[in-house]
Formats: structure tokens, sequence, C-alpha cells
């Protein structure tokens, strides 16, 4: 199976070719403000160097967040771009889903993905829910034993330590490009439920429409 995985919801882009649930070509890039235009080539240079033309995937998988509003819409306006090209799915991961892929082996513990919101609030994201978004000083209390990735993870485990919660900081901080693929792959052979390949969004958003809401349109004379 012939995937093309990208990823653009957190402080790095990436693009890789994974056959058979092995990566052939792979780029990466520290995320900024370069990002929405990086990406694009990064797709067709795996491709080339893979030499495998888009009409040939499987699929297209993509990280959906929660992450960078930019990066996100970026990399998931390509996504879809290339699959209508392509006549191939578009399979939405979220960073979760990514990085518990990388993870499999916790020794027991519940893994917690903590993502930096940049707001002074992190999304936090734990086993069986869905992602919340809270100030630091509102992670909650557990009392069993915690395993957390994510970019926001150090400040999180520290914040769990305080309060003498069984807690184990893993290395993962970005969701590896190949288990985006991996979680496709199963999204693909039905062993796992479907996800959209749109936005996830934790916050509302920033911007918002002016209380007298938009202009009318211009009369016609």
């Amino acid at each position: 199976m012939r995937i093309l995985a990208l990823d653009g919801a957190l402080a790095r882009c990436a693009a890789a070719l994974v056959v058979d649930g092995n990566v052939i070509a792979v780029r990466q890039e520290a995320g900024g403000r370069g990002q929405a235009g990086a990406l694009p080539p990064m797709a067709e240079a795996v491709l080339a160097e893979a030499e495998i033309a888009a009409g040939s995937l499987d699929a297209i998988a993509v990280t959906v967040g929660p992450g960078s509003f930019t990066g996100l819409r970026a990399a998931i306006s390509l996504a879809h771009g290339l699959a209508a090209a392509a006549g191939c799915p578009v399979i939405g991961v979220s960073v979760a889903e990514a990085m518990a892929a990388a993870l499999p082996n916790l020794g027991g513990r519940e893994l917690w993905v903590a993502i930096d919101s940049h707001r002074g609030r992190v999304f936090l994201h734990r086993a069986g829910g869905e992602a919340e978004s809270m100030a630091l000083a509102d992670v909650p209390l557990v009392t069993g034993r915690v395993a957390v990735a994510g970019d926001a993870a150090i400040a999180v485990a520290c914040h769990l330590a305080s309060l003498d919660v069984d807690v184990m900081l893993t290395d993962v901080r970005l969701p590896p490009i190949r288990q985006v693929a991996l979680v496709a792959m199963q999204r693909l052979h039905g062993d796992i439920p479907p996800r959209e390949a749109q936005p996830l969004y934790v916050d509302p958003p920033e911007a918002k429409l002016p209380a007298g809401g938009l202009r009318p349109p211009p009369r016609a004379e």
C-alpha cells in the first residue's frame, strides 16, 4: 500500500512516501511562516525520489490537529488537492493518534498528549476522550500512572510531578510522519473508526465577524 503522509500541525512540516509501512522517502523542515509554502515542494520531492506517480497512490494521510491554524489548513488543503488529482482518498489522522502509534509499550501507563496552544493554555488529549483546552494549573490531578507526549509535555509532566503524580516524560514531541501513514492504513482497513480530513479545532477561532454582521453586497445600478 502506497501512502503519501503530510504533516503541518506543529513546529515542523513533513512529507513522506510510505510503502507497506516502510518509509521510502521523507522530507522535514522546522515550521514557521514559510510552512505553508514549504510543504508542496516537499511532497513533490518525496514522490520524485521514490519514483512514484501521484496517480498510483492508494491514499493521502494528513494530520488534522490540534495544532497550528495555518499549518493545519495548508497541509489539509494540499492533501485534498493532491487526492483530487490522484483519484485517491484523503485520510485524517489526529496528532494524538500518531503519537500513540509511536508509543505502543508504556507499561500500563495512560498516554496524555499535551499540545501548546500558544495562548497560555494547553490542548490536552487523554485516552478515550477528546482534546480539551485548559490552563496548565487546571491540568487534572490523577491517581494512576501517566505518560506524557507532545510539544507541551515537559510543562505538563513537571506540573504533574509537583503534585506527586507517577508521571513518565516520553521523547515524542511531534507526530512521527511514519505513524501518520500507519494510522491511515488502519483506517483504510477498517480497523479503527474513520476521521474526516478537516481541521480539528479545540479553541474557537480568534477572528470573529463584526458585531453588525458582514457588509451587504453592493447594489446593482
